[in-house]
C-alpha cells in the first residue's frame, strides 16, 4: 500500500468514528480512477456552493467518481463538510464569495467587494482559506462585478498564489479579468468550460454534461461546474452509466491543472 492509500484509509476510518458515517467504502469506490492515464480525455467537475446542507453534499459523495467540491467559507456546516469530503478522497476548494452586479444577490459571508482596500482583501482571503481545511484551490462564488476589476483581482489572487493554491475562474461574467490576472501572476489556473446546471432540470444537465464530454474529447480535458441540486446528481449518475470509461475519465481539477 502506498503512502497516499494509507493516509486515505486512515482518514476514512477516523471520519467514520467521528461523524458516524460510512466513508470507508466511498473512499475507495473510485479507486480505479487514481492512476488514470491523463493522455485520454478527462473531465474535471466542480460542485459549487457546498456548506449549506449535509444531505445535498452527500448525494454527490455517493456518485463514486473523483469530484472537486468548492466550499463556501464561514458557514456553520462548512468545516465539518470539508472534513467529511476530504476523508472520502475528494478534492476541496475554497468557493470565494465576490460581489455580483445585482445588489439583490447576496454573496454571503466572507465576500470581497469592489472598492475594498488591499489590506481588507488580503485579510478576507487569508481568513477564508484558513476556514476551509484541505483546500488546494480557489474559485469565485458570484463575482460578476468583482472579477471584472483587474486591480482587486490582483490583490486577491496574490494571496491565493502566496498560499500555493490554484485558481479556477468560474466565468460569472464574460468580461471577467480573473483568468488573465492569474496568468499574469504566473499561477496554476484555468477557466470553467461548461456550467452544467445553468438551467434546472435533469435533461438540461445531461445535455450539458455531453457537451462537456465533447469538449474533453476535442481538447483533451474540460472543466465543468455544477451545483448541489438533486437533478444535477441524478444527471451525473445517468451520464456515467452511459459513458465508456475508455472514452473519457473523471478526474480532480488538480489532475488537469498539474499535468
Amino acid at each position: 500500500m502506498d503512502r497516499r492509500s494509507f493516509l486515505l484509509r486512515s482518514a476514512s476510518l477516523l471520519a467514520g468514528s467521528l461523524f458516524g458515517i460510512n466513508t470507508f467504502s466511498q473512499a475507495f469506490a473510485f479507486e480505479q480512477y487514481e492512476n488514470n492515464d491523463l493522455s485520454q480525455p478527462s473531465i474535471a467537475l466542480i460542485i459549487d456552493d457546498i456548506g449549506y446542507s449535509f444531505a445535498r453534499a452527500r448525494q454527490f459523495l455517493e456518485i463514486d467518481v473523483p469530484l472537486t467540491f468548492s466550499i463556501l467559507p464561514r458557514l456553520p456546516k462548512s468545516h465539518r463538510l470539508a472534513m467529511e469530503i476530504h476523508s472520502a478522497g475528494h478534492e476541496i476548494m475554497l468557493h470565494q464569495p465576490m460581489e455580483p452586479h445585482s445588489p439583490r444577490c447576496d454573496p454571503g459571508p466572507g465576500a470581497l467587494h469592489v472598492g475594498d482596500g488591499p489590506e481588507t482583501i488580503v485579510k478576507i482571503v487569508e481568513d477564508n482559506i484558513s476556514d476551509i481545511p484541505f483546500a488546494v484551490g480557489v474559485n469565485n462564488h458570484m463575482g460578476s462585478k468583482f472579477t471584472e476589476r483587474s486591480t482587486e483581482m490582483n490583490e486577491a489572487l496574490s494571496v491565493v498564489k502566496q498560499k500555493g493554491l490554484f485558481f479556477v475562474d468560474s466565468l460569472t461574467s464574460s468580461r471577467s479579468q480573473a483568468y488573465k490576472v492569474a496568468r499574469r501572476l504566473g499561477m496554476v489556473t484555468a477557466r470553467r468550460n461548461v456550467c452544467v446546471d445553468y438551467v434546472a432540470g435533469e435533461s438540461t444537465v445531461l445535455s450539458q454534461l455531453r457537451k462537456l464530454q465533447t469538449q474533453a474529447m476535442r481538447d483533451g480535458h474540460a472543466v465543468g461546474i455544477g451545483h448541489p441540486f438533486p437533478e444535477t446528481a441524478r444527471a451525473i449518475k445517468h451520464f456515467l452509466r452511459h459513458v465508456k470509461h475508455d472514452d473519457v475519465s473523471m478526474v480532480h481539477v488538480s489532475d488537469v491543472l498539474y499535468t
